[in-house]
């Protein structure tokens, strides 16, 4: 399972030109899944993102976590970030899960989040989405629950 994390400072996602979910302070998750993934693949990248340690204290150190502000989360299922471009010029999505297991791993992620007392919003499954997002500082940050990078 693939994150791209993003430290944000207002996110919306729209399909069709109606929003399905915005947030403000907080993290903009795209996630990818792969054959093979697993709940405990989930629960990985739930305890890195909300515990993620991304967000400025007093002093100006990135030192508190999305649980510790209080912020928000736009989870967007992105099956792209299986795109595998090392061969050829297009991408080949081979190594992206299929629609049912994604985002049967998906929606357990949005109920894990949530479950952990965090606003969470989503885009739409499957959908062509259009996303908006303000990346404070900007902060991104590469997760991947296998740990090659």
């Amino acid at each position: 399972m693939r994150a791209v994390v993003q430290r944000v400072s207002r996110s919306e996602v729209t399909v069709d030109g109606r929003t399905t979910g915005k947030i403000n302070k907080g993290l903009l998750v795209l996630l990818g899944v792969t054959h093979g993934d697993t709940s405990k693949d989930v629960d990985y990248i739930v305890d890195k993102t909300i515990n993620l340690r991304i967000f400025e204290d007093e002093n100006d150190k990135m030192n508190l976590s999305l649980k510790d502000i209080g912020g928000e989360m736009l989870a967007v299922s992105q099956f792209t970030l299986y795109g595998d471009c090392r061969k050829g010029r297009r991408p080949s999505f081979t190594n992206a899960a299929a629609p049912e297991e994604a985002d049967k791993l998906y929606q357990e992620f949005v109920k894990k989040v949530s479950e952990q007392g965090i606003n969470t919003e989503t885009g739409e499954f499957g959908a062509h989405m259009m996303v908006d997002l303000v990346n404070d500082g900007p902060v991104t940050i590469l997760l991947e629950s296998n740990k090659s990078f």
